[in-house]
């Protein structure tokens, strides 16, 4: 591939990352991009065959983003795991709410199930670092590490969702995020040491 057809190759999945984040998924037909990337509306088939090639490259750039920050948010990884939790806890919900869009398309099945780009394989770095993290932060338990990382992530996205869609604070009464994270952490790993 020419520098040139890496470029429009770029210029295409930066389009719809923008395009995502301003205005959702549903603004991500091939023809949008391609408009907006200043190309004919088949120009995309010839770097992406089909749509769901582009829409994981783009959805390959949120996950890409969020392991930035989540490992930006930890750090040096001199607080303890529990701490780095609920860092990485706040990086995420921030993450999913401000960018609710991208948000959505990273865990669409149909993108993680045609697992184009390695999609699926993009993910799997963040999740070692919950299932690291909650293996040193929990108290004792039968139940293995990646099982409790998964229904840790799973609360958290539901919490992203509910929050997202005003469930969340209408039936809890708060307004802050925090008493929901520091809950869910703590029916995870057990209570926090005093």
């Amino acid at each position: 591939m020419s520098a040139q057809d890496t470029g429009l190759r770029a210029r295409l999945v930066d389009v719809g990352v923008d395009l995502v984040n301003r205005e959702g998924t549903q603004a991500l037909s091939l023809r949008e991009i391609a408009r907006r990337a200043g190309v004919s509306h088949g120009a995309p088939r010839r770097y992406f065959p089909t749509h769901l090639e582009l829409l994981s490259a783009i959805a390959r750039q949120g996950f890409m983003e969020l392991t930035r920050r989540a490992a930006e948010a930890i750090g040096d990884g001199q607080a303890s795991p529990r701490d780095q939790l609920m860092t990485l806890g706040r990086s995420y919900l921030d993450f999913a709410l401000t960018h609710r869009g991208m948000f959505e398309l990273m865990v669409r099945h149909d993108l993680l199930e045609s697992n184009h780009l390695g999609l699926r394989e993009t993910s799997l770095p963040l999740f070692d670092v919950l299932v690291d993290l909650v293996s040193r932060a929990r108290s004792r338990s039968n139940v293995p590490a990646p099982v409790v990382a998964g229904a840790l992530w799973a609360n958290l996205h539901g919490i992203a969702q509910l929050w997202g869609w005003g469930s969340l604070p209408l039936v809890t009464g708060v307004d802050d995020l925090e008493p929901l994270l520091a809950t869910t952490l703590a029916a995870h790993l057990g209570p926090a040491a005093s």
